[in-house]
């Protein structure tokens, strides 16, 4: 909200409203009312701050096999001071030290330490995880603790990138570099998600490219490059930190007019109208692509868009960008179950399907995971009701990933080990949702804003989008 061509499935046979959302029950109601929690892409809380009171970018990096040499080569390509902080996460031996500290202080002339518990963050410092340990941020300040056990494969990369997206928003900045596997590819996406830029190391230049194809395959990373390259692109960015504030919600008349003829683009080349959309999103999103495409303001970014057609379709998939993921929600989720889906079974004859309809459902995570919340549900109150999820999207290429139903198996953090066993099937690089659960849901592309509501319906599911829009709609 994120190839070849392949049959689209007829449109649900859930009849179109007119007028109204349709088969809206108190249930849905309580459904719906709930979603709106928390703004992807908000101020950053513990965006860190000089001295001076100006605030600098952080810049996460991981890596496994081959990673070492990667990170070394980018910091011998980086100017002596940038203004960054750069945290180093790579996979480590977890019974064994490390000598990570050492070998990178030959490659960078920047203080390097290995990450402390309650260390705040300054710029212009190195901090490389330690041994058995798990990393995070919180207020710029980074967390340590003993290794956790985790389902499935130990994701370090992932697990900060995570926090840092959400700590530090548009000042994070994320780098994956050579290694096996998908670890970073997820975190990537996060940072992404909340504004940030993104950096993969391209695959021929990596000793082992399963980590940055994993990245890349993702469609969250803005920038695929050798470290040198990648070194010469965080010191563009450095130059002008300012560059990365997309909180600015405040414009002068021209600007105002320059994001209208933006809007106006995109409506006429995509088909969207995305002025429904809350305004400091569309400024970050924009603003963000005028910082990775080198341009100085919104005026030349409009003519950039004239001369530079691809670039459309890259501002129009940012804009729609989000991040999503299963079971995100407990709490709603254990409402849904103790209370939303006792009443919807209850209204109902037994032969009669229960109805859903996601709005917004990006990568397919949402939809799946209340198909296998009701299956569970279902089976639990030995009722033989059929399920009917109709899950669309604006964006096609959501749709079309939503529709494989193949994730990374950094799911595994999201997805207990019975779940993982009973609904999705081990594939090469991660895991897919198995056919049973598949068959359940239909996939669409729809516009929310100008396309006919669903009608009939028991639950309409909007975690992805209500908190994209404004209030008036």
């Amino acid at each position: 909200m994120p190839k070849k061509e392949t049959r689209k499935p007829r449109r649900p046979s859930a009849k179109p409203a007119s007028k109204q959302t349709g088969g809206s029950t108190p249930a849905a109601g309580k459904w719906v009312a709930w979603q709106g929690a928390r703004l992807p892409g908000g101020k950053a809380a513990g965006a860190p701050e000089t001295s001076a009171g100006r605030r600098f970018p952080i810049v996460g990096v991981g890596a496994s096999a081959g990673g070492l040499e990667a990170f070394s080569e980018l910091l011998r390509h980086l100017p002596q001071r940038t203004g960054m902080a750069f945290v180093f996460v790579q996979h480590l031996d977890p019974t064994h030290g490390s000598m990570l500290r050492d070998l990178l202080a030959r490659a960078s002339s920047m203080p390097v330490e290995e990450a402390q518990n309650g260390r705040r963050m300054e710029p212009d410092h190195l901090y490389v995880i330690q041994p058995n340990t798990d990393l995070t941020i919180d207020g710029a300040v980074l967390k340590v603790a003993p290794r956790t056990e985790v389902r499935g494969q130990h994701m370090p990369v992932d697990f900060f990138f995570r926090t840092l997206a959400k700590d530090q928003g548009s000042y994070a900045i994320g780098v994956v570099l050579s290694g096996t596997a998908s670890d970073g590819a997820q975190g990537l996406a996060a940072i992404k998600g909340e504004g940030g830029i993104t950096f993969a190391q391209d695959e021929k230049s990596a000793k082992y490219g399963g980590m940055p194809h994993a990245a890349v395959s993702t469609g969250g990373v803005d920038f695929v490059l050798p470290p040198n390259e990648i070194a010469r692109e965080l010191a563009r960015i450095a130059g002008d930190p300012e560059a990365l504030r997309t909180d600015r919600t405040v414009l002068q008349d021209e600007e105002d007019e320059a994001v209208a003829r933006i809007l106006a683009i995109l409506r006429k080349s995509m088909g969207i109208d995305l002025g429904y959309y809350k305004r400091p999103n569309l400024l970050r999103r924009i603003q963000r692509r005028c910082l990775l495409q080198q341009v100085s303001g919104l005026g030349e970014y409009v003519r950039y868009l004239h001369d530079h057609p691809a670039e459309i379709g890259a501002l129009h998939y940012d804009i729609l960008i989000n991040v999503t993921s299963f079971f995100r929600d407990g709490h709603g989720l254990e409402g849904l179950t103790k209370h939303v889906f006792p009443a919807i079974l209850k209204a109902r004859r037994r032969d009669t399907p229960i109805r859903v309809w996601v709005p917004g459902c990006a990568t397919g995570e949402e939809p799946y995971t209340l198909a296998i919340e009701l299956v569970e549900y279902l089976e639990q109150t030995s009722a033989n009701t059929p399920i009917q999820i109709f899950a669309t999207d604006v964006s096609e290429r959501a749709i079309e990933s939503a529709r494989t139903g193949a994730y990374l198996e950094a799911i595994a953090a999201d997805v207990a080990p019975e779940r993982l066993r009973r609904f999705f099937t081990k594939v090469d690089r991660g895991y897919q949702v198995n056919k049973r659960i598949r068959d359940l849901c239909v996939f669409a592309k729809h516009n929310l804003v100008s396309d006919p509501p669903f009608s009939q319906l028991d639950l309409i599911s909007c975690c992805n989008v209500l908190i994209y829009l404004r209030q008036e709609y």
